[in-house]
């Protein structure tokens, strides 16, 4: 494993999840980490303004990103209920990356979603609509922590 995925643990535990069950069970996998995505809290709901869009996802797909006083990251997503994919990788980011410091988030290989062996199993779409998540994430991290 890189560097920068051993600096986070969390990243080489979410990888091994997959890696540890059968390539037939990681769609349900992902599934569990869809229904695990928070409703965003009230100060974004209703406040699309307020959110990033990822228009490389296959559905619509909005984040915001905050970095608090002691520079941890804050992830909260709103991704239709009905696209468990897109719900199951927002799922993946915040539990990877949720909390971490900013160094920390920017250190994410960019390719992360490679590591998780879905690329049978999800259109290539769908992993470049991952893929634009980790990137916008980075991008807000970059900016607000500034």
């Amino acid at each position: 494993m890189t560097a920068p995925a051993a600096s986070n643990p969390r990243l080489a535990q979410i990888a091994g999840e997959f890696a540890a069950v059968p390539e037939g069970d990681r769609l349900q996998l992902l599934l569990e980490y869809s229904d695990e995505l928070p409703d965003l809290p009230e100060r974004y709901a209703g406040r699309p303004d307020l959110l990033e869009q990822v228009t490389e996802c296959q559905t619509p797909l909005f984040l915001a990103v905050e970095v608090d006083e002691a520079g941890g990251v804050h992830l909260f997503f709103d991704a239709p209920r009905e696209s468990p994919t897109t719900r199951g990788f927002a799922g993946i980011l915040r539990a990877a990356l949720d909390g971490l410091s900013a160094g920390q988030v920017l250190a994410t290989p960019p390719d992360f979603s490679a590591k998780l062996g879905l690329r049978d199993l999800v259109s290539p779409l769908r992993l470049r609509g991952f893929d634009a998540m980790l990137a916008r994430i980075k991008r807000q991290v970059r900016e607000r922590a500034s």
